[in-house]
């Protein structure tokens, strides 16, 4: 017996026509084709990793989340955390691919494929495979057992269940509100001695990709949720009622109506970067242009302004350029004001220079708070 879907009510329903209106202008948006569409793309992955693994205490940077999954060695982030960066953004990328696939069906042997791709580096933890036995989540702070999982011989009936569910349960029901049920009763299940937090993030991700809402880049509620403020929320709703243990028969509609409002608040902040990916682009060509640049360094100037770093070696892929000429760039930017270097050799990166930082305090100046969609305020 899995947790039951809750029926909504009226201010639910109003909060769903807000989130597909959004979703249906993100889509028309997203149909044409911009200069700055694949940065902002992988910006935005980048931003979902880094919050469903912080969640779990692994941090790292925007940019240094994007130089691993680019392939390059992070300035910042430590081997160990890499390897955690890596392996989620490995089972990310085979979600995406998964959302588009013509066949396709929900089984065990996925999930637990999901799981080894991100912690399979564990050895240890048996990855893959289900828990040998109990497990417990503690309060990282007090140490306090905030929950007990189901007992190991039931998981494998539960996966099964779960599985049933996702291939031809309520299917009447909201793509979101599907979602977020294969979310909670994936982690309330928590079937693996490890990555449950980031499987279920994930198994939610994948539901509304196969749903078609819009690309896990643009439906993922993962950066949401790993901002602090909202991650002790997170934990906050999932432990609601003092439910301690597996006992499926609690209402959840108020982990529903979480898990709406941060869709809400996603799409916003999304609306509102791409609104502003195009003033900013546009007003950096002018810039460019004015002072006879080459306009392939508006790319460059552009990732400095969404992150504080850029290196070289982005900037060179990006655009298809030789290391000579990404350098020659580079440095007359730096010499105009619009970047700033900084070490040397490998190390070397080029942050915000005085004009480029002038822009980024402009437009952060004039951002207006996001709209809870539940309060009546």
């Amino acid at each position: 017996m899995l947790y039951d879907t809750p029926r909504l009510e009226a201010m639910d329903e109003t909060v769903l026509g807000e989130i597909e209106e959004m979703r249906r202008d993100l889509k028309y948006r997203l149909a044409e084709t911009h200069r700055w569409d694949g940065q902002l793309r992988r910006q935005l992955q980048a931003r979902a990793i880094q919050g469903s693994n912080s969640i779990e205490g692994y941090r790292a940077s925007v940019e240094d989340i994007e130089s691993i999954m680019s392939g390059e060695d992070p300035l910042e982030t430590s081997a160990g955390v890499a390897r955690e960066i890596t392996g989620y953004q490995q089972a990310l990328t085979y979600i995406q691919l998964l959302s588009r696939s013509p066949v396709f069906g929900f089984d065990t042997g996925l999930l637990h494929a999901l799981n080894f791709m991100m912690i399979g580096h564990h050895v240890d933890k048996t990855p893959g495979t289900v828990r040998p036995g109990g497990i417990y989540v503690r309060n990282s702070a007090t140490g306090e057992v905030v929950y007990e999982g189901p007992d190991a011989g039931e998981v494998p009936g539960l996966l099964g269940e779960l599985v049933e569910w996702l291939n031809s349960g309520d299917l009447d029901a909201p793509s979101y509100v599907r979602a977020a049920m294969a979310h909670f009763n994936l982690v309330s299940i928590h079937p693996w001695r490890d990555g449950n937090g980031r499987m279920s993030r994930a198994l939610q991700t994948l539901v509304l990709g196969r749903d078609q809402i819009t690309t896990p880049e643009f439906s993922s509620i993962e950066e949401w949720l790993g901002s602090m403020e909202n991650t002790v929320d997170y934990y906050r709703v999932l432990s609601a009622r003092g439910r301690r243990n597996w006992s499926p028969n609690g209402d959840t509609l108020h982990w529903v109506r979480f898990c709406l409002r941060a869709h809400h608040m996603q799409a916003q902040q999304v609306r509102r970067r791409l609104s502003e990916a195009g003033e900013v682009w546009m007003l950096l060509e002018g810039q460019t242009d004015a002072e006879g640049l080459n306009a392939r360094t508006v790319s460059a100037l552009y990732e400095v302004f969404v992150n504080r770093r850029l290196r070289r070696t982005r900037y060179q892929t990006d655009e298809s350029l030789s290391q000579g000429q990404a350098a020659r760039d580079l440095r007359d930017l730096a010499a105009r004001g619009w970047l700033r270097p900084y070490g040397e050799t490998k190390g070397r990166f080029y942050a915000p220079g005085p004009r480029m930082q002038a822009i980024k305090d402009e437009f952060a100046a004039r951002v207006t708070p996001l709209r809870d969609p539940y309060r009546l305020d």
